[in-house]
């Protein structure tokens, strides 16, 4: 599925100088710089497309989730109102991570286990910004959230080569972090009509009350 891109959601920090017409760290043209946007893009889209094929090969149970998943979700309404993302997060079953690892290092990507996290880094671009990173499902990610990740079956593969979070339990997901970029791609999901009646009715009171507050703060602006 190919990545759209929407130019007019692009914002560039202030200290690149792209908006001003400056030079990025006196080397960088305005064109040069989008270029380099755009093949960013595209390695995130391969990263997608080979990981989840090693993954699939291998019959290892997965679910795309993060941005790619919310991104594949509006493309199916709007793929004009789909927002870019840098790294990969495939939401897998602890116990399959000797299976994934076989994979992925074929390959030739590199495990990385920090302390809450296990990383793949691409050989092409290995950055911890830019690799796969594994969600356990069926475990809270902080001790703090309201409750654990979704489980990897519940899947959806219509949207593309790749099985995905199916839409209440991606919401689900995304509620419960709560974080900015999950409020970001809540609203992004309200904005093309996805949050329906029956993915509401699938949330709990708590995370209801939580939609409720985006929606506010969506329809005020």
């Amino acid at each position: 599925m190919p990545m759209a891109v929407r130019v007019g959601m692009l914002r560039v920090r202030a200290g690149l100088g792209i908006a001003s017409g400056r030079r990025y760290n006196g080397a960088m043209s305005i064109s040069a710089a989008y270029e380099a946007f755009v093949m960013a893009m595209e390695r995130v889209e391969r990263r997608l497309k080979e990981a989840t094929a090693a993954l699939d090969e291998a019959t290892v149970p997965y679910a795309v989730v993060g941005g790619n998943a919310v991104a594949a979700w509006v493309a199916t309404i709007d793929p004009a109102a789909t927002r870019t993302t840098k790294d990969v997060d495939l939401l897998v079953r602890r116990a399959d991570l000797d299976r994934i690892t076989e994979a992925l290092t074929r390959l030739g990507y590199r495990r990385e286990n920090l302390r809450d996290l296990v990383i793949f880094l691409d050989p092409q671009e290995p950055s911890r910004r830019s690799g796969v990173h594994l969600v356990w499902a069926g475990e809270k990610v902080r001790p703090s959230y309201l409750l654990p990740t979704p489980n990897v079956d519940e899947v959806a593969r219509e949207m593309g080569a790749f099985l995905v979070l199916d839409l209440p339990a991606l919401v689900r997901m995304k509620l419960t972090s709560l974080r900015d970029i999950d409020r970001v791609h809540i609203a992004d999901l309200l904005g093309v009509g996805l949050i329906d009646d029956r993915v509401r009715a699938a949330l709990p009171d708590e995370l209801r009350t939580r939609l409720a507050e985006i929606e506010r703060s969506f329809d005020a602006d």
